[in-house]
């Protein structure tokens, strides 16, 4: 076969190795397990939650980010609703939520009678931004909810800015941004509380599913701690009763062993995430369709994915074409990132509490249950723009197969005397 044809028209492909595996767990996390068990086997006892295991695991949390309070949860989604809930925000008002996020993320929204407002996002962004935020802002809005995408920081200066201003708190969503940087202080300590996720696929893991609420406002945590554990009475003198309705949303003994363990991997974890993004932008830089997206200015990228934008003027083939041309050299890559929960069918059809429609449809909502929300900058981003996933395990030899992969389908597609 002949090299210069590309793999979806029959000719060799770039690389006709596996992808590397993530090999996320490893024996020091086995051992932190067995460890748990021969403790809670020896004191005959089964192991539990908030025992030490938890206490150090979160402690150790608070101090990797920079000092607070974390508590640890049983996934990133009960994160954010744990999150929202310690606002202590009256149903029946509104949420501006992000864009572009997992499903997960949305959801606890209207679950506790809020109504998800969708900001958009900045142009050529998956995050939003301060305008796009004001944008939905009403006198029923009562927080703003941003995301972190890919583990490159949002705007949040002037995001923060404008919820002073207003009164308004600001949660962020973490799940993609363990150690991201923004201006020098790190993702989750910005706002007034944070969520991150802890599952499998996250940069680092307490097991198959996780999470960490966060805040640096003692208060709060104890909020918190009580949105999290059945309004069990913490912080407050001995004797109380629980304080407010809530569901055991705990994580365990086990998961937060294993997730010790990881967090002493995750600096080196994200550097060499880092080293691999750095060496493949600089490797696409002879490109003239493609580059990778990278953070901005005085910013520090997670790198959980990452973006490529497509330059479609200078090809004669559209995005899709050109993604499964690369797909087909043997490179893992996906075309599109449109995960937009608030305009999602079960969103745009109210359909949370049976076939209610609550809580858009109670009369209390003086809002418009009716109401569309457009995403005309998300639907331009992600109409430029592919993803790919990566981990730490990706080297300098995957670098070169995606940049050769690139070289042959640019050739192929390319506009010739295009500028």
């Amino acid at each position: 076969m002949d090299n210069r044809i590309l793999a979806v028209d029959g000719g060799t492909p770039v690389r006709t190795t596996p992808w590397p595996r993530r090999r996320l767990f490893a024996v020091e996390e086995k051992q932190a397990a067995i460890d748990v068990f021969d403790r809670a086997i020896e004191a005959g006892e089964a192991f539990g939650y908030n025992g030490p295991e938890e206490q150090a695991y979160c402690a150790e949390f608070s101090a990797f980010i920079g000092g607070g309070y974390a508590d640890a949860v049983n996934s990133g989604t009960t994160a954010v609703h744990v999150a929202l809930r310690a606002l202590e925000i009256e149903p029946f008002t509104e949420i501006v939520v992000p864009p572009i996020t997992d499903p997960g993320g949305v959801m606890p929204v209207p679950l506790m009678g809020c109504i998800p407002v969708p900001a958009d996002t900045a142009p050529g962004s998956y995050n939003t931004d301060a305008d796009r935020v004001a944008a939905r802002l009403t006198p029923r809005t009562r927080a703003i909810l941003v995301a972190h995408i890919a583990g490159i920081p949002c705007d949040m200066d002037p995001i923060l800015e404008l919820a002073r201003a207003r009164g308004l708190p600001v949660v962020e969503d973490c799940a993609q941004a363990h150690g991201a940087v923004y201006r020098g202080r790190p993702v989750g300590t910005l706002g007034d509380i944070a969520a991150f996720s802890t599952m499998y696929g996250k940069h680092h893991a307490t097991g198959g599913q996780g999470g960490i609420v966060f805040t640096r406002d003692e208060q709060r945590y104890r909020k918190i701690r009580w949105m999290s554990d059945r309004g069990k009475p913490f912080g407050l003198p001995p004797g109380s009763d629980n304080v407010v309705a809530a569901l055991n949303l705990n994580s365990d003994e086990l998961a937060c062993a294993i997730g010790r363990v990881q967090l002493r991997k995750l600096p080196g974890f994200l550097a060499r995430r880092q080293r691999f993004a750095t060496s493949l932008s600089q490797a696409c830089r002879k490109f003239e369709t493609v580059r990778v997206v990278e953070a901005p200015p005085d910013c520090e990228n997670a790198c959980w994915f990452l973006f490529f934008r497509i330059d479609i003027a200078r090809l004669r083939c559209d995005k899709a074409a050109f993604v499964a041309a690369i797909r087909a050299e043997g490179i893992p890559c996906e075309a599109s990132y449109l995960h937009t929960p608030a305009i999602a069918g079960w969103c745009r059809g109210h359909r949370v509490f049976g076939t209610s429609g609550f809580p858009w449809t109670d009369p209390q909502y003086g809002g418009d249950a009716l109401a569309v929300y457009d995403l005309p900058n998300a639907l331009a981003t992600d109409a430029t723009h592919f993803r790919m996933s990566i981990h730490e395990n990706c080297g300098e030899t995957e670098v070169a197969d995606i940049a050769a992969a690139f070289a042959k389908v640019e050739h192929v597609y390319r506009l010739k005397g295009a500028s």
